[in-house]
């Protein structure tokens, strides 16, 4: 995986923002509170982050021991290996404390959570100098040795490992066949995740799952350091001690008033998929003509003025395509 230099702690190279691969930063955060904490131990971590905590409830996922931390579906897909609580920010921290040292111990896992509703003031001693399009949103995540499955995101992503080792295990967008995803409309988390585990592969009910396991790129980091994943990127995220804390930033490429791809798919699910299959390929060809291999030649043959939606879209064009879609929607 490719690694940069980071010349000074808290200041990200510039060419990390344009990669459109993987990249291991370390160190980069070594100058946070939290990091320094980390290496006097679990409990002074504890008191780094309660310092800043206002009386903010968290939401967390709880697992019993024999779901070895490992975010899961039910055996039928009706639902999960966890409860879900909402819990005070402190509650969550002590039980962690309280269970660093059981084996095997129940497992509990803070995710995505908005470091500013949190914990007031964090943000502002755990900074870092990003140069990203729009303001990213910072998040804090907590928890034991938890493992999140492959899922993707499709903001660019910056995480940062500020307590506990994590291990990242991470396959290319186009892995997605070979990763067997879970449903798209049932997730743990807002994300479809992969069904396969690359701990322990079951390459007779996953076989194609191999072909993944061959791209696969993994990094273990420890506190300080981080990792950019491009937009898009499989990733599987494990937490290696008894108390893992990280906390990521997330920024779109594209206008903040933009809508989601994800609509995309969902509606061509609806239309597309189930057509014949020489219906299927004629709207290939022109959703590749029109959107996949779109350049300046696409429209060059039509005046300016005229392209209406073939010219590249403004904030006020992309509402009048929004009212127009949800008026043909709702006929």
């Amino acid at each position: 995986m490719l690694e940069l230099k980071v010349q000074r702690p808290g200041h990200l190279p510039p060419e990390v923002l344009s990669l459109d691969v993987p990249c291991v930063l370390r160190g980069l955060a070594a100058h946070w509170p939290v990091v320094r904490a980390a290496a006097q131990g679990a409990g002074a971590v504890a008191a780094c982050l309660q310092s800043k905590w206002q009386g903010a409830t968290v939401g967390v996922f709880q697992m019993a021991p024999e779901s070895a931390g490992r975010i899961a579906y039910t055996e039928d897909f009706s639902g999960f290996n966890f409860s879900r609580q909402i819990l005070p920010f402190d509650q969550v921290l002590a039980q962690l404390l309280a269970w660093q040292d059981l084996t095997p111990s129940p497992y509990l896992y803070m995710g995505s959570t908005t470091v500013e509703t949190c914990l007031p003031g964090f943000a502002a001693e755990h900074s870092l100098a990003l140069d990203t399009p729009e303001a990213p949103l910072a998040s804090l995540w907590m928890g034991n040795r938890i493992t999140v499955p492959a899922h993707q995101d499709w903001p660019s992503n910056l995480a940062c490992c500020a307590a506990g080792r994590r291990r990242f295990t991470l396959f290319p967008p186009d892995a997605v066949g070979d990763l067997y995803v879970g449903p798209l409309d049932l997730t743990p988390a807002g994300q479809p995740i992969s069904l396969a585990n690359p701990s322990a592969p079951d390459l007779q009910r996953f076989p194609r799952f191999a072909n993944a396991l061959a791209r696969a790129q993994v990094v273990e980091l420890e506190p300080g350091d981080a990792i950019y994943i491009p937009s898009l990127w499989w990733h599987q995220v494990e937490g290696l001690d008894a108390l893992n804390v990280l906390v990521n930033y997330w920024w779109r490429r594209s206008p903040a008033w933009s809508d989601s791809p994800n609509t995309a798919l969902w509606l061509a699910l609806a239309t597309v998929r189930d057509l014949p299959p020489a219906e299927r390929a004629a709207w290939r060809a022109l959703f590749d003509h029109y959107v996949f291999e779109a350049d300046a030649q696409t429209a060059a043959h039509i005046p300016a003025p005229a392209r209406s939606l073939l010219a590249p879209f403004n904030e006020a064009g992309m509402r009048r395509m929004r009212a127009w879609l949800l008026k043909k929607l709702n006929r």
